[in-house]
């Protein structure tokens, strides 16, 4: 769709877009994985592994997302 940028300059309008979809479709996602019981696969670590963590990343010897353990902070 071709957009006429002067024509939005001048009034101090904006035009944008989103792959990922909107609140109401992230909703929409939310709702489905919780009623099918879906969910990530985490690698949960405590506080003192984050650098243990973070050299695995840059391995890339990372198979699922890392969650850092709050009640393990400091």
């Amino acid at each position: 769709m071709p957009v006429n940028a002067f024509s939005l300059i001048g009034g101090r309008r904006s035009f944008a877009g989103s792959m990922i979809g909107g609140i109401a479709e992230t909703q929409e996602m939310l709702d489905f994985c919780a009623e099918h019981g879906l969910g990530a696969e985490v690698e949960v670590i405590s506080s003192d592994r984050i650098n243990d963590a973070y050299e695995r990343v840059l391995a890339s010897d990372v198979r699922y997302r890392f969650v850092i353990d709050a009640s393990t902070l400091a």
